[in-house]
């Protein structure tokens, strides 16, 4: 399986934002962004020259799929998914990547990064409505029920990183317990319940030339 092994703290500093990706040590002081936010490599510190539009929609396509942790062959597909679907492509995307199982194990806190929970995901270690899926790209629908295997349950880095995704509060869409390691997808999120830092129509007018 193809991933993309650049550092997780150089992609952030790239799009000059917190993207998420290092579990816990993205809320403490200790964040690349916090400390050095500016480009990587030789000429990060030098001004950056302004965007040309297509440079601006390309930047946001690359920052939602580092976000997600997906391969551009396999956003494409998941675009050309939420086009196909009714409504606004947009937020039929956002929608979609949010119901991925990896996604929608991290938002339960089954895992401190999206990298882990699809690592959890990769090694049986959930069950969706009581049957193991091991594929990161499986799409929950409303009312599906994913919980911890077992197995996995007294693993302490998991407890620990449940109770942390607790304290910060879970989404709207989402029913945790966290004790038992099991959650509810109830229904997909609206677009005001995302990150408004995300500007998806860029990717649809990227995607649309």
């Amino acid at each position: 399986m193809a991933r993309n092994l650049d550092a997780k703290c150089r992609q952030c500093r790239r799009e000059g934002e917190k993207l998420f990706l290092k579990g816990e040590k993205c809320f403490t002081d200790k964040c690349a962004v916090e400390r050095r936010n500016y480009p990587p490599g030789q000429h990060g510190q030098k001004a950056v020259r302004r965007l040309s539009d297509y440079g601006t929609q390309l930047r946001e396509k690359q920052k939602l799929r580092r976000i997600y942790g997906i391969l551009e062959r396999q956003f494409r597909k998941i675009y050309e998914m939420a086009e196909k679907q009714r409504g606004i492509a947009g937020e039929n995307l956002l929608q979609l990547l949010e119901s991925r199982l990896d996604t929608v194990s991290f938002r339960m806190g089954f895992g401190a990064s999206r990298s882990e929970a699809r690592q959890i995901v990769r090694h049986n270690g959930i069950l969706v409505n009581g049957h193991r899926v091991n594929v990161p790209s499986y799409h929950v629908r409303a009312g599906d029920v994913v919980e911890v295997a077992d197995k996995v349950k007294p693993h302490l880095r998991l407890k620990a990183a449940a109770e942390a995704a607790e304290q910060r509060g879970f989404p709207e869409w989402l029913e945790v317990d966290v004790k038992a390691l099991k959650g509810t997808f109830k229904n997909n999120p609206q677009r005001s319940d995302l990150p408004s830092t995300i500007n998806e129509s860029l990717v649809v007018e990227l995607y649309s030339k």
